[in-house]
């Protein structure tokens, strides 16, 4: 099996890692009740995607 001739140095071994920060997703807004959700995605609060109401969301009533 091959092996490394030198050491991989610090510096080398973080600049491989460069790109392996994570990021924020990208948020968009319902057109429907203006909360955020993810693109693509069916809205969590109302339940409509597209103009369409794809399942209805259940209520918590407060005690």
């Amino acid at each position: 099996m091959a092996e490394p001739k030198k050491k991989k140095s610090k510096s080398r071994t973080h600049m491989g890692r460069a790109h392996h920060a994570l990021r924020a997703p990208s948020l968009s807004e319902c057109p429907q009740c203006g909360a955020n959700k993810l693109p693509h995605r069916v809205c969590p609060e109302c339940g409509h995607y597209r103009g369409r109401q794809i399942f209805e969301v259940a209520k918590e009533e407060e005690v």
